[in-house]
């Protein structure tokens, strides 16, 4: 067949709320339909759940009551299959949870899937409401999870090389997405067993959902040894959030936060101390970082203590200072993310490492790409159909 696509079931549940506008079930069929983002496969929680629906029967209790969604990937052949063998094996139950499907990321021509589709929908009883094309637009949203991390495509030497440790941990990694976007700009996720490449002119290290436990994998990685000789070579090194912790002398976590209480050695590239606390700041920021002006947001337990008379990253409006930049300018650490979404702070950083940044505002590149999609989503789904749907649910 050529055609290619993969398809996700629609499921409603009795308290769903119907969608206040046609605007608002565009967007939200964006998150529910597009469960593979750019080609690149997402995990979504409970995907696997209906097909689990008969477990059940013998005494094995499966992650979720509901069904949340089955696909199958017909790039590899198989979302026929995959669609009437869900509706085979789960309970009658779960059956009647599911209200429809969508045949998303097809490529070629319909009509060659007009049959198939027809099938798909006599063989489940489910209706079909959609076949949405592939969308190239997709590629420029955010990442839903760290499985895109792990898609791996071939070095382009023509380009300035970003470096960024994939930490087990990782967190906020659509920080990285406005580098990523740039021309002149290769942006490496580097998996464990891997070393960070000599040749890189920024190291990137991330958020992270357990900072002393990824300080510990890190060192176990060798990556630490990476990172300070690229320092010691004149190489820059930005770390954001969890990555701004450990590029300071030690991180303390006297309540156990993060397990037991410890006290780890960060990589001292940074005269700061960090102590994690039970409070967690959360909120949106903006300031002037490298003198140009960005938006961003905090999301951190635990604060930072800079020595007296170091430099801060960044200030922000109401009057506080933020991270720190070592003596000789080369490393560098904030606790605000999506800062780099700013096209002038990116354009600052990246001449530092001498590549040149579009200046673009990457906010207004996924904002533009969230329009397309609804615009694409109207033409190529049953927008009607679903609406009504979701109020029969009501």
């Amino acid at each position: 067949m050529a055609a290619c696509g993969d398809a996700g079931l629609l499921q409603l549940s009795r308290t769903a709320a119907a969608p206040p506008s046609r605007r608002a079930a565009k967007l939200e069929a964006i998150a529910g339909a597009l469960r593979y983002r750019g080609g690149r496969r997402s995990r979504v929680p409970g995907r696997d759940q209906p097909a689990r629906g008969r477990h059940r029967e013998h005494g094995v209790r499966p992650g979720r009551r509901r069904a949340r969604g089955a696909g199958g990937d017909i790039d590899r052949g198989g979302v026929i299959a995959s669609l009437v063998g869900t509706r085979a094996v789960i309970s009658p139950e779960d059956a009647a949870m599911v209200r429809g499907f969508i045949v998303n990321k097809f490529r070629g021509d319909p009509a060659l899937f007009a049959d198939g589709y027809a099938a798909i929908e006599e063989r489940t009883g489910w209706r079909g409401f959609g076949l949405i094309p592939w969308l190239p637009a997709v590629a420029r949203l955010p990442s839903e999870d760290a499985v895109v991390l792990e898609q791996h495509r071939a070095r382009d030497r023509g380009r300035v090389l970003v470096a960024c440790p994939m930490l087990p941990r990782i967190a906020n990694f659509d920080d990285l997405d406005p580098l990523k976007a740039e021309p002149e700009v290769e942006l490496a996720m580097i998996a464990p067993g891997t070393p960070l490449p000599a040749e890189a002119g920024l190291i990137v290290i991330p958020g992270s959902k357990a900072t002393i436990a990824d300080m510990a994998f890190m060192r176990a990685q060798g990556w630490d040894i990476d990172i300070l000789a690229h320092h010691r070579r004149g190489g820059m090194i930005l770390g954001i959030c969890g990555g701004y912790q450990m590029l300071g002398r030690t991180i303390h976590d006297p309540l156990g936060i993060e397990g037991l209480s410890s006290l780890a050695d960060g990589l001292g590239l940074l005269d700061a101390e960090t102590v994690l606390s039970e409070h967690k700041v959360l909120g949106t920021v903006s300031g002037t970082a490298l003198d140009q002006p960005f938006q961003g947001y905090e999301m951190h337990m635990g604060t930072s203590r800079r020595a007296e008379g170091a430099r801060p990253f960044a200030v922000l409006e109401n009057g506080r200072c933020d991270g720190m930049i070592s003596a000789d300018g080369k490393v560098m650490g904030t606790y605000c993310h999506g800062l780099l979404a700013s096209g002038p702070l990116r354009q600052a950083l990246l001449r530092r490492i001498g590549a040149r940044g579009s200046g673009t505002d990457h906010r207004h590149v996924v904002e533009t790409a969230l329009e397309e999609l609804s615009t694409d989503l109207e033409r190529f789904m049953d927008i009607d159909g679903l609406l009504t749907v979701a109020r029969e649910n009501t």
